[in-house]
């Protein structure tokens, strides 16, 4: 017993006296704690009921639990800390997105508000293009809590400082009014230190050596904001029945440029039988990624040979991950260097896609599908189209062809939209070429368009202030020029798979082009043009809401749900 903690305190201890040297780490946490945050001090948050009551019901509950019958008691004890560990970084997205929690939910007397800005993480309706929802509260600044709200966009590009675009950095106002640049590990030091230290007690406790390996690197990794080591041993990870996804991860919660990572936490039970099927796909890849139809020059980062795909019930979601629309499935790390000297893993996130799926879907399928082809509208493609999609984040081209650096840099706030449509309509060309090549083979190929179709309405009711609504509005958009659909005289929508499939490879090649010349211009003037919800198409949504079709899951979660408690 001794002999297997004590290398464990000597670590913390040494993670511990590792963070304290970090020059400023004292006073820029405790400047952090005291910083006001974006909501006005002196703002009285009277909330617009009749919003707070419509916009409630936009979402249906959900009880996220898994059988973890076969867990041994070791591993159910550490799950439990590690409910404890995404707890925190709960709690440092509030930081990262209003500043001050307790003072902002203290001045909401409300229940159902109090509620509503729980799930929107503040006072801005995120399905909804942040409108807010109380008086007295005006536009989301673009770039949430990460930099000062009066900071323009002049005044940063003209800061002189190679870490302000990291994605672990906070930009912050001295006392003369300059910039200066704070990483996380400083800002956040209190709660970094106790959530490493649950990490290594969980490190402690794991049975599966990957797992442990990567626990106790990413224990390291929040003190110094150094992921990559973490990243490549969660890489590595293969075996492991209980998987933790924790730490800054998804850029999306900065509009201002895209740069900064927002915490977040997935826990995960591995559905080993679902991962069977799904494990011949990952050695696919390099060969679908030569095969892209675009010039060479686009498509010469061979992803990784070391990805793999895994199906998995997830038990919670904290943080980023947990504001208002859900993720399901999840392609990580972001980390471009590990993309390419090993691939990304790909988590099907099942329980929660299926709660999409019969919830959400079925019933937009019933009321915007042509009645013809509502039965091509299936869960097995519903699940292929969302997890090629996760697939294609890893494919096409993350660097620009012209030394402009990272794709994600060159595109700045715009790469997200732009991403995410790249991987939507990537991951339709994948799952073409490969049931034409009998290599998917449940259903039929219209049943994977169809669905695709019946999911632009899904996400497009996330709204334009969502990447992910951005990318569906522009894809939209796009098949309609196309003709991809036709709109009955009954308000139904038909799929003509030939236009559809045109129109797939034509918009694939424009976005991986754009991303490939970093041409940040055009990007912004899509998005701009493109990624708004079209009058008619306002008309349709407008109907599912008249319907009463939730828009998305609410997770009733934690510890008791799955029998820890």
């Amino acid at each position: 017993m001794f002999k297997r903690i004590i290398p464990f305190v000597i670590i913390v201890a040494g993670l511990f006296i590792l963070a304290g040297c970090q020059l400023g780490t004292k006073n820029e946490s405790q400047k952090e704690i005291e910083y006001p945050g974006i909501i006005p001090t002196d703002a009285k948050l009277k909330p617009n009921m009749k919003m707070v009551d419509e916009r409630l019901g936009i979402y249906t509950p959900f009880k996220l639990t898994a059988d973890i019958s076969h867990l041994s008691d070791t591993q159910k004890k550490m799950l439990s800390i590690l409910f404890d560990a995404a707890d925190i970084m709960n709690e440092l997205y509030w930081k990262q997105t209003i500043g001050q929690k307790r003072l902002f939910l203290e001045k909401i007397s409300n229940g159902d508000a109090q509620k509503f800005a729980m799930i929107n993480y503040g006072p801005w309706d995120r399905l909804n293009a942040n409108v807010p929802f109380f008086e007295g509260v005006g536009v989301k600044p673009a770039g949430a809590n990460f930099y000062p709200p009066d900071m323009s966009k002049e005044e940063f590009e003209a800061f002189d400082d190679p870490d302000k675009t990291s994605l672990y950095t906070l930009i912050r106002r001295n006392k003369d009014g300059s910039l200066r640049s704070v990483w996380y590990h400083e800002a956040y030091a209190p709660k970094l230190k106790k959530a490493a230290v649950l990490l290594l007690e969980a490190a402690a406790l794991a049975e599966d050596e990957g797992f442990k390996q990567y626990l106790t690197l990413r224990a390291d990794a929040l003190l110094t904001s150094d992921y990559q080591p973490s990243d490549f041993a969660w890489m590595d990870m293969k075996s492991s029945a209980i998987d933790f996804v924790v730490g800054p991860i998804e850029n999306y919660e900065d509009g201002l440029f895209g740069y900064k990572a927002a915490f977040e936490s997935f826990i995960l039970i591995k559905d080993k039988e679902w991962s069977k099927k799904l494990a011949k796909y990952a050695a696919m890849l390099p060969g679908l990624q030569k095969g892209l139809p675009v010039k060479k020059a686009y498509k010469k980062e061979i992803p990784g040979a070391d990805a793999d795909l895994n199906a998995y019930d997830v038990i919670y979601y904290a943080g980023d991950c947990n504001a208002g629309s859900k993720t399901i499935a999840i392609n990580l790390p972001n980390d471009e260097e590990v993309h390419l000297k090993k691939g990304s893993r790909k988590l099907q996130l099942k329980n929660a896609m299926k709660a999409k799926f019969d919830k959400i879907l079925i019933p937009i399928t019933e009321m915007l599908i042509h009645e013809s082809q509502r039965k091509h509208v299936t869960f097995n493609a519903f699940f292929s189209n969302t997890m090629f999609h996760e697939v294609s984040h890893a494919m096409g081209i993350k660097n620009t062809i012209n030394g402009k650096g990272s794709a994600r840099k060159a595109l700045k706030e715009q790469y997200s939209a732009i991403e995410e449509g790249k991987a939507d309509i990537m991951g339709l060309y994948l799952v073409t070429r490969l049931f034409e090549a009998g290599q998917l083979k449940e259903g039929e190929l219209m049943d994977y368009y169809v669905t695709f179709i019946a999911g632009i309405f899904r996400s497009s009711r996330f709204g334009a202030a969502s990447a992910h609504g951005k990318a569906n509005m522009m894809r939209f958009n796009y098949f309609k020029e196309y003709g991809a659909f036709t709109r009955t005289d009954d308000g139904t929508y038909l799929v003509d798979i030939e236009k559809t499939k045109e129109a797939m490879v034509n918009l694939m090649q424009k976005i991986l082009y754009m991303q490939g010349d970093g041409d940040y211009e055009a990007a912004k003037a899509w998005v701009l043009e493109q990624g708004l919800i079209m009058p008619d198409l306002q008309l349709d949504l407008n109907r599912l809401n008249d319907a009463n079709i939730p828009v998305d899951i609410l997770f009733v979660q934690g510890k008791q749900e799955i029998g820890l408690e």
